[in-house]
């Protein structure tokens, strides 16, 4: 043990720290004259400045690529204030996962796993078959997923916001 370690030790690693270039300083330095900005051209200019993604000369790709606006074509550029997003949830997870006479909600399936993403509606899709009756609790149903829970004998309600 040969120093003590502490802040007033710190110092960086050798090798990991270099002096600033300075150019423009004469011919020996290696970076005289033009100072390492090569001969002519725009890089050559004062305040030369490329754009982030220039292309040089070839068209940009923001004027390359089509443009379909609005929200109401699927290849359009994606606005989507007036999208809803849901959760799925299967018919076949809540037969996995629930007792017969269990009752489902969205708590009851973010505590088993499933709709786990926070203040996204869920919605009970009907793939899988269902045999126990299970009063499920969510924001929307599918046509099938309906018939097959009340089929089951259980009970389908829409949480209301």
């Amino acid at each position: 043990m040969g120093q003590e370690i502490g802040l007033h030790s710190l110092r960086p690693t050798p090798g990991s720290r270099h002096p600033r270039k300075r150019v423009g300083r004469g011919e020996g330095s290696g970076v005289g004259k033009t100072s390492g900005r090569g001969q002519k051209g725009a890089g050559a200019r004062s305040g030369a400045k490329s754009r982030p993604a220039a292309e040089g000369g070839q068209m940009p790709i923001h004027m390359r690529m089509r443009k379909l606006r609005g929200p109401h074509m699927k290849k359009s550029m994606p606005f989507e204030r007036f999208r809803t997003h849901t959760q799925p949830v299967n018919l076949r997870d809540l037969a996995q996962r629930f007792a017969d006479g269990d009752e489902v909600t969205p708590g009851s399936l973010r505590a088993r796993g499933l709709a786990t993403r926070k203040d996204i509606r869920v919605k009970i899709l009907g793939q899988g078959e269902i045999d126990v009756k299970l009063a499920v609790t969510a924001h929307a149903f599918s046509k099938t997923a309906r018939e097959k829970i009340e089929a089951a004998g259980g009970s389908c309600t829409v949480v209301e916001e």
